[in-house]
């Protein structure tokens, strides 16, 4: 699972490793789907470069609460299936996460808003420079949260997978990502969140079970 991932991700990746300077993107699919997107958000009202923005933390936030809710949740219940599986999700994002870092400063992929400068208008503020592009967090964190929220609680896939869609294409609206990179993002953190719970989980709640007996 984690290598097919990591093949998908690879073929992804504008390049980067073992190169020099910054990469930049400024053609193919993945650019010209990105202009698609920009342009008419960029046309609108400047106000909504700040909703889209919010919206875009704003999903991140709500599920962070839907993990901590879980964990409440379990911890209240004395579920230590639900309990344990909070923990993990938590860890596998932060894991996911730090692996996105890494691989941003192996790929150096150069933001759309300034690679595209020319023929991209978008609405929000771009990244300082050297704030790479490949992967993107956002999307990193909230595919990790929303898979392994479905994972554990299934009857919230409706709700989660809808908010890290969002969340990915909230970033290339406004302007700050490809949506190669979002994709990627995604692919890594549900992947990595994925293998965590099936690997751990079991152990972990039999490790939470001997400190919330159920009642």
């Amino acid at each position: 699972m984690l290598s097919v991932a990591a093949g998908v991700i690879a073929w992804l990746s504008p390049g980067g490793l073992g190169q020099s300077g910054a990469v930049t993107v400024k053609d193919g699919t993945s650019a010209s789907l990105y202009l698609s997107l920009t342009g008419p958000v960029a046309d609108a009202p400047s106000w909504l470069g700040t909703i889209l923005e919010v919206a875009s933390e704003g999903t991140l936030v709500v599920l962070g609460v839907l993990l901590v809710w879980s964990w409440w949740t379990g911890l209240r219940r004395r579920d230590a299936r639900a309990t344990a599986g909070a923990v993990l999700i938590g860890a596998g994002t932060i894991a996911a996460y730090a692996v996105s870092e890494a691989v941003k400063l192996v790929v150096d992929e150069e933001r759309p808003c300034r690679a595209l400068r020319a023929a991209a208008d978008v609405i929000a503020a771009c990244p300082e420079p050297g704030d790479w592009s490949f992967p993107s967090n956002h999307a990193t964190l909230a595919a990790g949260l929303a898979a392994g929220l479905a994972i554990l609680w299934p009857r919230l896939a409706a709700v989660t997978l809808p908010l890290a869609g969002a969340a990915a294409l909230l970033r290339v609206l406004v302007g700050v990502h490809y949506p190669h990179d979002v994709l990627a993002g995604a692919i890594l953190s549900s992947t990595v969140v994925a293998a965590v719970l099936l690997v751990f989980l079991p152990l972990a709640q039999r490790t939470v079970s001997r400190m919330i007996p159920a009642s």
